[in-house]
C-alpha cells in the first residue's frame, strides 16, 4: 500500500508577525483564500491519531496551535501537555471542520476503499478493454491500476462524471464468498488475467467478491459501504494519473494508475485541497530552482544532486554545525574513501541481502570493487586496526560518508530520494552496561542537533525483536531495556512496534514534525549484534579474555539532501537569518552611492556576514527582487546614507528597522545569528 508524507496543513509565517500577548509566540497565518480557513494539525496524545482542525469564519485569522506525541524538552512547548489554544482576537462564530485518518475513522476507509472499486467500474464502462488490477487505499484517499492506453487528465472529468452517476444510482455493495475453482472461472470469463494472477497469490479459502449491483464485481476482502448512495459525490475528487509497473517490477508491464482523495463531507475537501496547495507551494523541487539552490542535470544523470553556491552555503553551515556538535559531544571524526574491494561487502552480508540496491562492480587490475552503498563496513575496519581494552569503551566515530545506492527512475523525487546522498552516519562500540548511556547520549544530541534547525516535536518509535533474529534472547533483552529505559529517562513519549526491529537488533526511529503537520524519518539508533560477529571484532576485558563490543549505529538527519529538503518545505524558502544563504542585499538608490557600498560590503564580510550588492534597477524593482529571493534583511543606501556612513534596514521579517550605523548593523546581525532570532 502507497503512504506519503502527509498530512498537509498550509501555514506560513508573515512577513510582519504578530506576537500574542499571552503566550509571548509568534502567531502563524493562512495566505489570502476565499475560504478564509484556518487550520491547525493537533495530535492526540493518547490515540496517536492526527486531527487536522479547519475553522471557517468571516473576520480575523486565527493563530496556530499544535501539541505532539514527544516535544523537545529544552524547548518554550516541553511543558505542553494539552492543546495549546492561543485566545483569538475578534472571534466569531466558528465552524469546526476535523480530517480524519483511515486510522481514527473505519468510516472514511470505507469511503475510500468503495470509491476505488467505483471508479474501477467507471473506468471499464468508458474504456471496456481496460483490465484492471488493485486498487487500495491511501493515506488521504485511494487509487487503481489499469491495463490501458495511456489516460490523459482530460479523462479524469468523464471518469469522475460516471463515478457521479453510479453514485446517484445507489447501488448495494454485496459480499459473497466462492469457492476458488469458481473465482477462477469467473476471472476466465471475463478475461482479467491480472486477477488470475492476484487469486494465485491468496492463500486463504474460501474467496471473497464484492459486488457493486449485479454489473461490476473484484476480488476483495473489503471492508465498504453498504451503497454508493452513502458516498458524498462532492467529498470525491479525481486528482492525477500516473505510470506504475505491476507489482513495483520495471520488467513488468506500465500501467496507468489514477489517484483520487475522498472525504466525508464537502468542506473536508476543501480543507484537503487548500492543504495541498499550501505543500505544493513549499515544494522543494520548484524553491530549489527559484533560489538557485540545486539542481539534477539529465546530462550527468537521474537522482545526482548539484549543490549550487546558494544551497552548498547552507550545507557548509549545517557540516559546520554537526562536526562542532559531535566533537563536543565525545565523538571522533572520520573520512573513509567511496569505493572498497566486493570482498568487503561479503563479508558485511551486503551482497547477500542489499545487492539490489547497490551498483555494478568495477574490474580493476583483476580485482572487482563496488561503490559503498553503506558507511559502517569502513567504521568497523578503523576499529578493527589495533587491539583494543575494555577501558577505551566507549569509542565514538562519525562521517557524513558518501553512499550510492540504485533506485529506479520512477521513484527518484527531488531530494527525498536520490542515488548519491551523504548521510551523517556515526557508530559507538561499547560495553553492556553502557548501552543505556549511549543511548540516552544519542537522544540529548539528537535534540540539540534538530532544535538549532527549528523541530521540537517529534514522533518516536521503538522496534522490538522481529521473530527471525541473530543473538541471544539474553542480550536481546538486555538492549532492549536499554533503549526503553534511555526513553523513559529522556521523558520522551513513543510507542513500541512489537517485532518491528531489524533481524539484527532493536532500533528507535525519529521522525520530526514540520510547519506543515507531517511527518518526517529523520534519526535512527540501531543496535547491532550482526556485524560485530560477521567482521569478528573484539576486546580485552578485565580477565585478559577477548569479547564481543556492542555495535550502535545512528544518523540524526538521515542524509544531508533529504534533510535539506526538509529544510526547504519546512521554511518555505524562507530560511532565518542564520542559515540563510545571503543574509543582507546592499541597494543603492542610484549608481552615485556605489563606492560607498563597496566599502559596506567589505565590512559585512570582513566581519563574517554573508552579503551582496544588487544595482542597475529602480530602487522599488530591486525591493522586489530582494522579496522574491528571500534574502532576510535588505541594507538601502541613498545620498544621506553615502554621507552620514548609515544604512537604512528593511527586514523581511520586522519590517523597516530605520537608519543606523554600519557598526549597529554589524552588532544586531552577529547578535542575531548568536541568538538563532531574526532582527
Amino acid at each position: 500500500m502507497a503512504v506519503s508524507n502527509s498530512p498537509f496543513a498550509p501555514l506560513r509565517q508573515l512577513s510582519n508577525p504578530r506576537t500574542n500577548s499571552f503566550t509571548g509566540k509568534p502567531c502563524l497565518f493562512l495566505p489570502r483564500s476565499p475560504l478564509k480557513s484556518f487550520i491547525s494539525n493537533a495530535r492526540r496524545r493518547n490515540s496517536g491519531t492526527t486531527h487536522i482542525r479547519v475553522y471557517s469564519h468571516i473576520n480575523k485569522a486565527k493563530v496556530f496551535s499544535t501539541t505532539s506525541s514527544a516535544i523537545a524538552t529544552d524547548s518554550p512547548e516541553a511543558a505542553t501537555v494539552a492543546e495549546d489554544r492561543i485566545p483569538l482576537e475578534n472571534s466569531v462564530e466558528e465552524q469546526e471542520v476535523i480530517l480524519p485518518t483511515n486510522e481514527s475513522s473505519e468510516k472514511l476507509l470505507r469511503i475510500r476503499h468503495t470509491c476505488a472499486h467505483v471508479m474501477a467500474m467507471a473506468v471499464q464502462k468508458l474504456f471496456p478493454e481496460a483490465k484492471v488490477t488493485i486498487g487500495p487505499w491511501i493515506e488521504n484517499g485511494f487509487y487503481y491500476d489499469f491495463d490501458v492506453e495511456p489516460l490523459q487528465d482530460k479523462d479524469l472529468k468523464r471518469i469522475k462524471k460516471e463515478m457521479d452517476r453510479i453514485i446517484s444510482r445507489n447501488l448495494p455493495l454485496v459480499r459473497e464468498e466462492v469457492s476458488r475453482d469458481e473465482a477462477q472461472k469467473r476471472i476466465t470469463a471475463i478475461n482479467e488475467p491480472y486477477k488470475m494472477e492476484i487469486l494465485e497469490s491468496i492463500k486463504e479459502d474460501p474467496i471473497t467478491i464484492y459486488h457493486i449491483g449485479n454489473e461490476w464485481w473484484d476480488l476483495c476482502a473489503g471492508p465498504h459501504v453498504e451503497s454508493t448512495g452513502l458516498l458524498n459525490k462532492k467529498a470525491v475528487e479525481l486528482e492525477s494519473v500516473a505510470g506504475a509497473y505491476w507489482r513495483g517490477d520495471e520488467k513488468n508491464p506500465m500501467l496507468q494508475r489514477i489517484y483520487g482523495t475522498a472525504w466525508e463531507n464537502e468542506e473536508q475537501l476543501k480543507a484537503y485541497l487548500h492543504f495541498k496547495e499550501e505543500a505544493k507551494r513549499r515544494d522543494h523541487r520548484r524553491l530549489g530552482q527559484d533560489l538557485d539552490l540545486f539542481s539534477i542535470q539529465d546530462e550527468a544523470g537521474g537522482g545526482l544532486v548539484f549543490w549550487h553556491p546558494k544551497g552548498a552555503i547552507v550545507r557548509h553551515i549545517i557540516e559546520d554545525s554537526w562536526k562542532r556538535m559531535h566533537i563536543e559531544h565525545g565523538y571522533d571524526l572520520l573520512y573513509t574513501p567511496h569505493v572498497a574491494k566486493a570482498d568487503l561487502w561479503k563479508i558485511s552480508g551486503h551482497l547477500d541481502f542489499y545487492k539490489e540496491n547497490m551498483y555494478d562492480q568495477m574490474n580493476i587490475e583483476d580485482e572487482l570493487y563496488q561503490l559503498r552503498p553503506m558507511n559502517c563496513p569502513y567504521h568497523i575496519l578503523v576499529y578493527k586496526r589495533k587491539l583494543h581494552s575494555y577501558r577505551d569503551f566507549p569509542i565514538r566515530v562519525a562521517e557524513l560518508g558518501t553512499v550510492y545506492r540504485y533506485e529506479l527512475s520512477g521513484s527518484l523525487h527531488g531530494l527525498f530520494r536520490v542515488r548519491g546522498f551523504t548521510q551523517d552516519d556515526a557508530h559507538i562500540f561499547c560495553l553492556e552496561n553502557q548501552i543505556k548511556n549511549e543511548i540516552r547520549g544519542v537522544l540529548d544530541l539528537t535534540e540539540e542537533i534538530l532544535l538549532q534547525f527549528g523541530f521540537s516535536k517529534y514522533e518516536v518509535n521503538l522496534s522490538t525483536r522481529p521473530e527471525k533474529a541473530v543473538g541471544s534472547d539474553d542480550i536481546w533483552q538486555k538492549a532492549t531495556v536499554a533503549l526503553k529505559d534511555a526513553l523513559d529517562d529522556k521523558g520522551w513519549h513513543y510507542q513500541i512496534d512489537e517485532g518491528g526491529g531489524a533481524f539484527y537488533g532493536p532500533k528507535i526511529d525519529l521522525k520530526i514534525e514540520d510547519a506543515l503537520g507531517r511527518k518526517w524519518q529523520c534519526s535512527t539508533v540501531q543496535v547491532d549484534f550482526n556485524l560485530p560477529e560477521r567482521f569478528d571484532i573484539t576486546y580485552v576485558d578485565y580477565n585478559s579474555e577477548k569479547k564481543r563490543p556492542i555495535m550502535i549505529h545512528r544518523a540524526v538527519l538521515g542524509s544531508l539532501e533529504r534533510f535539506f529538503g526538509v529544510l526547504i518545505e519546512h521554511y518555505a524558502g524562507d530560511f532565518p537569518l542564520w542559515l540563510s544563504p545571503i543574509q543582507a542585499r546592499v541597494l543603492p538608490v542610484t549608481d552615485t552611492q556605489l563606492e560607498y557600498c563597496s566599502k559596506l560590503m567589505k565590512r559585512l564580510k570582513d566581519n563574517g556576514i554573508r552579503a551582496e550588492a544588487c544595482h542597475g534597477e529602480r530602487l522599488p524593482k530591486l525591493i522586489r527582487n530582494a522579496e522574491k529571493q528571500k534574502i532576510p534583511l535588505m541594507a538601502v543606501v541613498g545620498p544621506k546614507e553615502a554621507e552620514t556612513q548609515t544604512v537604512t534596514v528593511r527586514s523581511r521579517f520586522g519590517g523597516e528597522l530605520g537608519t543606523m550605523t554600519i557598526d549597529d548593523f554589524i552588532c544586531r546581525i552577529k547578535s542575531a545569528v548568536d541568538n538563532r532570532t531574526s532582527i
